[in-house]
């Protein structure tokens, strides 16, 4: 029902199958699940139990804990990210080919060209960008003109660089990605 992902000292994520969780649980309301399978999820990973709560923008915080944490969810998966050094982000995104209607809208040029009609590189290409658009926090970010990822040699996994950049912000972030069952998970490895 859990997988746990330790990717270095202060680092780690797990992904919750929240089918499974639903029914180990006898729960059918989706909000139900996904709030219980979030707190569930935490307190797995970190042993003394937390709350979260979300500051004025919406991004998701400890309670009286310093690290940093991402949340995200798609269809039966939920994964949550913790680092202890600075801002994260992660987004899991179910391969649908439905992207290939929206790419226009959130890829410049270089990437379009990039991706083509390779429908799960576009999902990553979703996916970093919503990483990238977690570890910024804040609302006002066009994922065309403020979020950039590099062009990559799409494998099973591996790691891409995304961009953030903004008058009052400019940052690199070195990005891990992997397919899971049918899915796309890119999450923050560091700021470079």
């Amino acid at each position: 029902m859990i997988e746990v992902f330790n990717i270095k000292k202060g680092l780690f994520f797990g992904i919750l199958n929240l089918k499974d969780f639903a029914l180990a649980k006898k729960l059918q309301n989706k909000r139900e699940i996904e709030t219980q399978g979030k707190l569930f999820l935490l307190n797995h990973l970190i042993d003394d139990a937390c709350e979260i709560w979300y500051d004025e923008k919406g991004k998701p915080h400890l309670a009286g804990d310093n690290r940093h944490i991402s949340l995200t969810h798609s269809h039966d998966k939920l994964a949550i990210i913790v680092n202890d050094g600075e801002s994260t982000g992660i987004d899991i995104e179910l391969v649908r080919n439905k992207i290939l209607n929206i790419k226009h809208k959130f890829l410049s040029d270089i990437e379009l060209a990039d991706a083509d009609d390779d429908i799960e590189k576009l999902m990553l290409y979703w996916a970093a960008k919503e990483t990238l658009y977690k570890i910024y926090g804040l609302k006002e970010v066009d994922f065309i003109k403020n979020l950039f990822v590099n062009p990559f040699t799409k494998h099973n996994l591996g790691t891409i660089i995304g961009h953030i950049r903004l008058n009052n912000f400019d940052a690199s972030f070195e990005l891990n990605y992997q397919f899971i069952d049918n899915y796309a998970l890119v999450y923050a490895l560091n700021k470079l």
